[in-house]
């Protein structure tokens, strides 16, 4: 490798490194309240940047941790091939500012380019902050919506008028507008049914066991490794960082 592009490479990865899910304290949950045990991984160390004249390993493996598997996910919330060599897992909150940057700035983009390619196996987790008063309101109806195979335009709907749902809660007011009538019907009864309370909290308790405490978060898995990364991460980024994992053997 050029030491043009081994320099390239390890910023990206001290970039990533850098932000290995640094805990901010955002109102932690105890994992107990979900009746989920939370597994205490300590943070990985991540090697310092090297210097343009040394020739070192990146410091890619020196971040990952050991890879206990996937497991209950929602196949109305999943996206790509079960397959692929990357699982992505994404802790979101629908009312986070960040979750909505991520959306906007990434998510077609790594829809286009490697989920529908058969890279990445992507996972949307719930994960609604307590400080959001209508987080929860809004992972109700976008499972709601996923279950009638309209996830995609409500995540948009919901992503895009954020500002005012967040101030009236009239998310319902907010699918309404993109969904039919008959759809909006299915969605109410699904809502009112009490079935998706429980997917959530499961959710929500998966990310405490990755030591999840701010959205976005998004969990890397790869050759029996995984990477979690906490806030949102720009494409260019992410774009290098998954190519460089589908270049390890």
């Amino acid at each position: 490798m050029s030491r043009r592009a081994f320099v390239a490479v390890a910023v990206v990865l001290v970039l990533i490194c850098g932000r290995l899910l640094v805990s901010r304290g955002i109102h932690p949950v105890a994992a107990a309240h979900y009746n989920a045990a939370t597994v205490a991984v300590p943070a990985p160390e991540a090697k310092p940047a090297t210097s343009a004249g040394e020739t070192t390993a990146a410091p890619l493996p020196a971040a990952a941790r050991p890879d206990v598997g996937v497991a209950d996910v929602d196949p109305h919330k999943a996206f790509g091939s079960k397959s692929a060599p990357i699982i992505l897992e994404v802790f979101s909150d629908y009312q986070c500012p960040a979750c909505k940057s991520l959306f906007e700035t990434t998510n077609r983009q790594l829809m286009d380019n490697y989920v529908t390619t058969g890279k990445v196996y992507l996972i949307h987790r719930d994960f609604p902050l307590p400080m959001h008063a209508y987080s929860r309101v809004a992972a109700r109806y976008a499972r709601a919506a996923a279950e009638i195979g309209k996830i995609e335009l409500v995540e948009k709907a919901l992503f895009d008028n954020q500002e005012k749902w967040e101030q009236s809660g009239d998310v319902d007011g907010i699918l309404a507008a993109v969904l039919s009538p008959a759809d909006m019907t299915k969605v109410r009864a699904l809502v009112k049914g009490g079935t998706l309370e429980p997917l959530i909290d499961k959710d929500f308790a998966i990310g405490q066991m990755y030591r999840v405490s701010q959205t976005p978060t998004s969990v890397f898995h790869s050759k029996g490794q995984t990477y979690p990364y906490g806030g949102a991460m720009n494409y260019e980024i992410l774009h290098q960082f998954l190519d460089q994992l589908l270049s390890q053997k």
